[in-house]
Formats: C-alpha cells, sequence, structure tokens
C-alpha cells in the first residue's frame, strides 16, 4: 500500500554512497578533530567508540555521570539476513559491543548510570540483546537494575506474527549512582482503580494517595512518539533516530544539571540536543564525519530557531534537495551497514 507523504530532502545517509560523496565537503571535522562549543563547553567529534585512544582524547581526562549509548542494533548478525545488507556475525558483533562498553567503562565516574538502547531480533533468536546481557556480566563494577520497553507508535504489519512495536533499553549502575525517579511524570493519565492499601487505619487506593493525576515513569514507556516525517525534531536522513522525550526522561533521572553526560554514537544529536535544554555538558562523537556534522548543525539550528530538528527541511542546504518521496511505499525496517550509530 502506498501514501502520499511530505517531501523529504535527503535519503539515509548511513548507505547513500553517492549522497554521502556531495555531503562530505561540507562537514566541518574529519577523523580525529573535535568541535569545541564555546557557549556551554559541548564537545562534538569524530572517533570510533571502539578505539580507547579515541576515547582518551576527547574526554582528556574528564568523566561522565551518565552514558546513554544507542549502537547500531539493527545490523544483521548471524545467519539470517534477507535484505544482504550490514551483515556480520554474532561474534562480531559482540566483539564490537565489548570494545565500546569497556571505553564507556572507563570514562564514567565513580558514581554513574549507563543507557544501552539494544533491538532482539525475533526471527533469529532475539540476538544481539540476550548475548549482550551475557556479555556485561563480565563486568562486576557494573549493577543491572531494569529492563526498559519503550513502545514504538507504528509497527510493521505482518499475518504471521506479532507486530515488533517496541525498543528494548538495558540500564546499568556504577557505585552510588544519582536517580530521581520524581522528576519525572509521564503523560500518562491515573485511569486505572485498584491497589489499595492502607494508610493510617483507613483503606485508600491509589488515586488518593497520590495528588498527581498522572503516573510516574515504569520501565514499560508507551507514551512517546516515535520520530517521523511530521514532526518537528525529525531529521532527515538520520535513520531510526530516538526522540527527544525519551533521552529526556533517562537524563532527568539519572543526572543533575551541570553533570557531564555522554554519547558514543552521535547519529541524530539527540543527546546533544536533550543536554543543551537541561543545562549538561555533553561530550558526544561518531565515527561518521556526517553525523558529526549533522549533531553540530542541529545545536546551532536550535540556538538560532529554538526548533528541535528539520522536519522535512534540509540541514545541508548547501546540496540541495537530493530526493524527495511523494508515493513511498512502506517496507520492513532496514539494517544499517556501519558501525556508528542509528
Amino acid at each position: 500500500m502506498t501514501k502520499n507523504r511530505l517531501q523529504e530532502p535527503l535519503p539515509r545517509l548511513d548507505i547513500n554512497v553517492q549522497v554521502r560523496q556531495k555531503i562530505l565537503p561540507y562537514c566541518r571535522l574529519k577523523k580525529g578533530e573535535i568541535w569545541q562549543d564555546s557557549i556551554a563547553g559541548h564537545q562534538v567529534g569524530v572517533f570510533d567508540a571502539t578505539v580507547s585512544n579515541d576515547v582518551s582524547q576527547i574526554f582528556c581526562g574528564q568523566s561522565a555521570a551518565l552514558a546513554i549509548q544507542d549502537p547500531p542494533y539493527n545490523i544483521i548478525v548471524g545467519n539470517h539476513n534477507t535484505q544482504g545488507l550490514g551483515k556480520t556475525s554474532l561474534a562480531e558483533y559482540i566483539e564490537f559491543c565489548r570494545k565500546w562498553i569497556e571505553n564507556t567503562l572507563s570514562i564514567l565516574a565513580k558514581d554513574a548510570s549507563l543507557y544501552v538502547w539494544l533491538g532482539a531480533d525475533q526471527k533469529d533468536h532475539f540476538q544481539p540483546l540476550p548475548d549482550f546481557m551475557i556479555l556485561m556480566r563480565d563486568y562486576p563494577d557494573i549493577v543491572s537494575r531494569s529492563f526498559i520497553t519503550m513502545r514504538n507508535q507504528r509497527g510493521y504489519g505482518t499475518q504471521k506474527n506479532w507486530m515488533a512495536v517496541r525498543q528494548e533499553c538495558l540500564y546499568y549502575v556504577k557505585g552510588n549512582a544519582y536517580f530521581d525517579v520524581q522528576a519525572e511524570y509521564t503523560d500518562i493519565p491515573k485511569i486505572l482503580r485498584g491497589y489499595y492499601k492502607k494508610i493510617d487505619g483507613q483503606l485508600k487506593e491509589n488515586f488518593e494517595r497520590s495528588k498527581s493525576e498522572n503516573i510516574r515513569a515504569g520501565n514499560v514507556w508507551v507514551d512517546i512518539q516515535q520520530v517521523f516525517y511530521r514532526m518537528q525534531e525529525n531529521v532527515p536522513g538520520c535513520y531510526a533516530q530516538k526522540p527527544i522525550k525519551c533521552i529526556e526522561r533517562i537524563v532527568k533521572a539519572s543526572s543533575q544539571p551541570g553533570d557531564c553526560i555522554t554519547d558514543f554514537f552521535a547519529h541524530s544529536g539527540t543527546t546533544l540536543i536533550v543536554g543543551e535544554i537541561l543545562k549538561r555538558k555533553v561530550i558526544t562523537f561518531d565515527c561518521d564525519e556526517i553525523f558529526a556534522e549533522i549533531t553540530i548543525r542541529r545545536l546551532e539550528h536550535f540556538r538560532k530557531t529554538g526548533q528541535l530538528g528539520w522536519q522535512c527541511a534540509n540541514p545541508f542546504p548547501e546540496v540541495g534537495d537530493l530526493v524527495a518521496f511523494e508515493n513511498e511505499v512502506d517496507t520492513p525496517e532496514q539494517p544499517s551497514t556501519r558501525l556508528g550509530e542509528l
């Protein structure tokens, strides 16, 4: 089934070689270079999350109270490869994860939090999620705290299986990490009655025990809209970007104003935007020069216009619109061909 949609100026930037060649000359950073923000102290670089010297170079002795990592978990792993894109073995993917996890641990503060977004391929034994969980057992200084599920508002239809409408996030802590769930109420109204409890000898239900009309966030998030082309925060060319609202929830609950937070897979720059809004210093980087440039431009665009993204405008007006989708056929989610963030 086809659908009409607004024009988008860019295709997926991780896999379109011709468009990438047109954009690369307009990227201000090359491999190993850092952009220093003179206003809030943010740093953006072009580095490899798996290379310890790269991570040491951009941190330069600094530590982070919070790391939010969103690696390319929809790369096809193992033998299941119907699309022919981005195939890597499960062992190779887990070794990739081991390297960036160890580099993450090397820059975390004594008391810190780590969130990892990671998928589960329901067509191939739910990998790489289970093997990643087993990998994390190798690091006794990191303690598992929660398994968060975020519901996608838009899933991919199927008549042969349950429709996949979720993304998984693993929450770990190091030491006595800061956490304040009181800081984050959801938009979900408190509509479910029940859960009675005696208070001062009187039996009261949940409506009576709390002054808020809404419920606090648990580890199942159903109130966050998946980013798509009609949303202001949409960044054309950035496939599967995380919603600002979910990153805000993490940052509010697991860090405080003035803290340093990090994201090793900058991609569309969402963590940087959230850090800017919530007054955290952000150190972020990507192995891809184009996504590092988008991250910087998104911050500059936000400061200039107050807009969280471009919706369907072009982050690279220098090159003009390079593709326009007017009648697009909905297709299954396709994997990345690179080991940078999606």
